[in-house]
């Protein structure tokens, strides 16, 4: 009990928080595309992780390779990971919906296997490192401006600060979205594709439309990851972190985008948690109590909420 009560010191930390914080915001992010194909248009996209490691690859050979500024080398990473989407989606769309949720799974697979072995472009499995040099300049500045307030020892806090600012904005601009007609044909096309396209609207093309949407908020979540482990490897992308992306979904709610927020920080605070529990186990033990932990908490919320924490019944509707 002693060593138990001794590792729960840590969470007073804030070192403990902000990194929780940052990975949050990560997958908040990243989350927030699964949002807009599963919540909102009702596509099971498994492939979210491929479409993150096709932008922040895209963003540090732009950088590191064509010697291309990050402030061009980012909007142009962005559109190869909607490109990506749009390639994906072109023959993954027409499949019934268990045989598309199978096809980006194998998109996903292609790309980090392609990342592997293609050494002498992406470096293989020892990475890609030395593209944040400009975001160490800005972390440098911030850390300036924050020393005013006694805040300038946190040196992880400027990355958590861009990265919730990212999804604050990226939060206003879908909630803007929802409210338009193309938010409401996704609506529509999630409770009737076949009602949406009686009235006109090419259901096909607004599923393409959302997966590109998706892999682009992918982009905006691998750059950031990518500043915080300052390194760029394929196992950063694997398929754990769509299927943890889902997690947050169900957690947080279908439909709700603030309940991406919420999941994220309540999955990892008790991922993170788990980390400070003495327990007389071997790593892999304590790893897979980890997820365990994890399993329980999302069963309890499927028994009593399954809509999710802010989530709401009428929403839970999935057609593919």
């Amino acid at each position: 009990m002693i060593p138990l009560a001794f590792s729960f010191q840590s969470f007073a930390h804030a070192d403990f928080w902000i990194g929780v914080g940052i990975v949050a915001g990560i997958y908040s992010i990243f989350t927030l595309g699964l949002q807009v194909n599963v919540g909102f248009t009702g596509i099971l996209n498994f492939g979210q992780a491929g479409f993150m490691a096709i932008g922040a690859y895209s963003m540090a050979l732009l950088i590191l390779k064509a010697h291309w500024s990050p402030w061009a080398a980012l909007p142009v990473a962005t559109l190869i990971a909607m490109a990506s989407g749009l390639l994906v989606g072109i023959p993954a769309l027409r499949l019934p919906p268990h045989y598309l949720a199978m096809a980006t799974i194998g998109a996903a697979q292609i790309v980090q296997i392609t990342a592997q072995n293609a050494t002498g472009f992406t470096g293989g499995n020892e990475g890609l490192i030395g593209f944040d040099a400009e975001w160490q300049r800005i972390q440098t500045w911030l850390l300036g401006k924050l020393s005013a307030v006694g805040l300038g020892q946190q040196y992880e806090l400027p990355l958590f600060l861009v990265t919730w600012l990212s999804f604050l904005v990226l939060l206003v601009v879908l909630r803007a979205l929802q409210h338009t007609p193309w938010g409401r044909v996704l609506r529509a096309i999630r409770e009737d594709e076949d009602a949406a396209a009686a009235l006109g609207k090419n259901v096909y093309a607004y599923k393409l439309q959302s997966l590109m949407a998706a892999a682009a908020l992918g982009a905006v979540a691998g750059y950031l990851l990518a500043l915080n482990v300052t390194l760029i490897y394929p196992q950063s992308f694997s398929a754990d972190f769509t299927f943890i992306g889902f997690a947050i979904l169900v957690l947080g709610g279908l439909a709700s985008y603030v309940g991406v927020a919420l999941g994220a920080i309540l999955l990892w605070f008790v991922l993170e948690g788990m980390r400070f529990v003495d327990l007389p186990l071997a790593a892999d033990k304590i790893a897979a109590l980890r997820l365990l932990l994890v399993g329980l908490v999302l069963i309890a919320v499927m028994v009593f909420r399954p809509q999710g924490i802010l989530g709401k019944r009428e929403e839970m509707v999935i057609r593919g």
